[in-house]
């Protein structure tokens, strides 16, 4: 009796999140990466290592001239993913020629005018009549490059980011950490923080934990939080390391392995931005990005409306004010013509009494 009512109460909207799975499984996921920085900061090996793909190669290296002469381009690459049967249609946007000119005010613009484009197709695809098959572009993160040899951020970078953090989720990472000691990579950390902090820099923020997650989750929580700007080594090698085979970079002095943690933040980096972070990168682009160049783009909309409007009215107004004129002079017009008509009526008049006054005289004087 009890087994019964049991099923009864049994409902069956438990299978909602497994509903939901199987379609996004099947639908499979999107989402696009762009890399900014220098050339030579190791961007092409890092994201072959985090993907473990060889995304670039057919890259040709440009020689001296040809980077004196080149500008800041896009260079977009997309392959498919899949793992344990989940596709993911990976789009790296990279921006050869960045930081290379003397005059690098061109360089944020590409970066900027990109991201811009790309929500504004979002935008007109949402607004038209095919939007069951809509394809985002949008870019999800950003992972911006900043060079090991310096001392903080320069102007150059700082510039760009203030142009960027209200548009994209805005990742720092230090390239070729294995250049620098421990105690430098912490103070170089230090300094970049500093100078976010003071230029009011809005860098993506990890979502806090529930507090129904594990502690095993929040412990990794609390050092992801606490490596930001990672600092990372990238190598497309795999050594073989006292009969373990790990990815790295041989040196005369030892080999650096890129997924140890003492080593690197590369584990840390690639753990956010696609085992834990993904789809919370995917949600603040859609909600709070997108929404904002969404908002503007109504905004606009209204005001152009808006100004339309008004120059109709002023137009109409106008033509009233044009057609009352005319009227006007219509009125005068016939008000001249009727008071020649008046006249020439009296004039008429006057005429044939003066006609009929002769005639009479004529009559009296052959009577006498």
């Amino acid at each position: 009796m009890s087994g019964e009512k049991g099923n009864r109460d049994y409902i069956g909207f438990a299978t909602l999140p497994d509903q939901v799975h199987r379609k996004s499984v099947k639908k499979g996921f999107e989402f696009t990466l762009m890399v900014v920085g220098e050339s030579g900061l190791g961007k092409s090996t890092l994201i072959n290592s985090l993907f473990l793909e060889d995304l670039y190669k057919n890259r040709v290296v440009p020689d001296v001239n040809e980077k004196l002469q080149k500008t800041t381009t896009i260079d977009k690459k997309t392959m498919e993913i899949e793992e344990k049967g989940v596709k993911v249609r990976l789009t790296v946007v990279d921006t050869p020629g960045f930081g290379e000119a003397i005059n690098c005010e061109d360089s944020w613009k590409v970066c900027v005018n990109y991201i811009d484009e790309q929500f504004r197709q979002y935008f007109t695809d949402e607004s038209g009549l095919n939007r069951r098959n809509i394809q985002d572009n949008r870019v999800h993160c950003c992972l911006y490059f900043v060079p090991p040899w310096g001392h903080s951020l320069r102007q150059m970078d700082l510039d760009l980011m203030k142009r960027l953090h209200r548009k994209v989720n805005l990742v720092v990472v230090i390239a070729k950490a294995d250049c620098l000691t421990s105690l430098e990579v912490a103070t170089l950390k230090k300094n970049i923080l500093n100078d976010i902090k003071e230029n009011g820099i809005q860098m993506y923020e990890f979502p806090e934990c529930d507090s129904d997650e594990d502690e095993e989750f929040k412990q990794q929580d609390r050092e992801l939080k606490a490596s930001i700007p990672f600092a990372v080594v990238g190598s497309n090698s795999i050594l073989e390391v006292a009969g373990r085979k790990i990815r790295g970079r041989q040196y005369p002095w030892g080999v650096v392995d890129v997924e140890n943690p003492k080593h690197s933040d590369f584990l840390k980096l690639r753990t956010m931005l696609i085992s834990t972070h993904m789809q919370d990168l995917k949600d603040v682009t859609e909600d709070v990005h997108y929404e904002n160049f969404r908002a503007q783009c109504i905004s606009q909309i209204s005001q152009h409306a808006f100004r339309e409007r008004g120059k109709l009215k002023r137009d109409s107004t106008a033509c009233d004010q044009e057609i009352s004129e005319t009227d006007r002079l219509l009125l005068q017009k016939e008000e001249e013509i009727r008071r020649m008509q008046d006249m020439l009526t009296q004039m008429q008049e006057k005429l044939k009494a003066s006609n009929q006054a002769q005639e009479g005289k004529k009559h009296d004087s052959i009577d006498v």
